[in-house]
């Protein structure tokens, strides 16, 4: 795809599964809570998510700053990776869990990874969109994450009706792995100095179609 470098691709390929896993739980997670889990109800549902996106942006911006200072893309790499990983381990969890409290802690767990993996993916994306394709590069990510979510989000439930919730789950997890595993592909790639302009070299520069 013109525009698009392999670092770009890899890293919009790997969120594309990544919330093509997640969006599997979308549609049947409340039910899962409230009919599953002693104790579940609606209210609790929504004090599961405030405390997933409460670990997750509290812990954020330290993170980001700390991989800011930092020179090169190392470390970003490493955050991504690792972070992304213990993330996807979190559904595997949910197969075993029995408690409120069992919930709650796996949600601080996914929010404190997730707090790892959204400013090193981010900052590793921005600084390798190809000049004069950023809007591109982003409307591409923005769109395979609409689709993944849009697909999942359908099947997602449909899986757990004639499957049950742990084979969703187990999905969950495989997809986001994946994604994790397929990071590894550009990890010669990045670049080692603190601050560069993204370049393509001459003979590699796409034209520009419209």
């Amino acid at each position: 795809m013109p525009g698009l470098n392999k670092i770009i691709k890899t890293l919009i390929l790997s969120d594309f599964l990544l919330q093509s896993g997640w969006g599997l739980i979308g549609p049947i997670f409340a039910i899962f809570i409230t009919q599953q889990i002693q104790g579940g109800n609606l209210a609790v549902v929504g004090l599961i998510a405030a405390t997933y996106w409460f670990a997750k942006s509290a812990v954020q911006p330290f993170i980001a700053h700390f991989l800011d200072v930092k020179k090169g893309e190392k470390d970003d790499f490493k955050f991504l990776v690792f972070g992304l990983f213990l993330a996807n381990l979190v559904p595997l969890g949910y197969i075993f869990v029995s408690q409120l409290w069992h919930i709650f802690f796996l949600e601080i767990i996914r929010g404190l990874c997730m707090a790892c993996v959204v400013p090193s993916w981010a900052g590793i994306f921005t600084r390798h969109i190809n000049k004069g394709w950023e809007a591109f590069s982003w409307s591409i990510e923005s769109t395979g994450v609409g689709l993944a979510a849009a697909f999942a989000a359908a099947f997602g439930g449909i899986l757990a009706t004639f499957l049950g919730f742990k084979v969703v789950f187990v999905l969950v997890s495989f997809f986001g792995l994946m994604s994790s595993f397929l990071l590894l592909l550009i990890r010669n790639q990045l670049f080692a100095r603190d601050h560069f302009e993204p370049k393509v070299p001459p003979s590699e520069k796409p034209e520009k179609q419209f």
